[in-house]
């Protein structure tokens, strides 16, 4: 059963890696350095809640992890792409393999954290000043 608390981020750049852990400090964050080793943590780790993935890595790119956890590993883990990559074909064929969302570098931190709530189910409920 998967850890809502529980997050990959899957990048080639450490700095991405560092703000992407900073912006989500109210998650567990596991990273993987590039799609080879992305794919093995989520076989590793069953209670992951979501994969937060580059496209352009050395060894495996992120259309291939994605192809991987739907496929092989994890069929419905919800995956975010995060990229500098804004084609269109790129994120429809990635809408395809399953993700569930396409973030562009360089990414608001608020608005990483805003949809790890909303894909994990940890949603910060809102309150109202009296």
């Amino acid at each position: 059963m998967a850890d809502r608390r529980r997050v990959l981020v899957v990048d080639d750049s450490a700095a991405v890696r560092r703000e992407v852990v900073r912006a989500l400090e109210e998650f567990e964050v596991f990273e993987a350095i590039d799609g080879v080793e992305g794919v093995e943590l989520v076989r590793a780790h069953e209670d992951l809640a979501l994969v937060i993935c580059d496209v352009n890595m050395p060894r495996m790119g992120g259309i291939d992890v994605l192809i991987h956890i739907q496929s092989r590993t994890r069929a419905g883990l919800s995956v975010v792409m995060l990229t500098t990559e804004g084609q269109p074909a790129l994120i429809r064929r990635a809408r395809e393999l399953g993700a569930k969302g396409w973030i562009v570098k360089p990414f608001k931190p608020a608005q990483l954290l805003a949809a790890a709530r909303k894909l994990t189910g940890c949603e910060v409920p809102s309150t109202s000043a009296a």
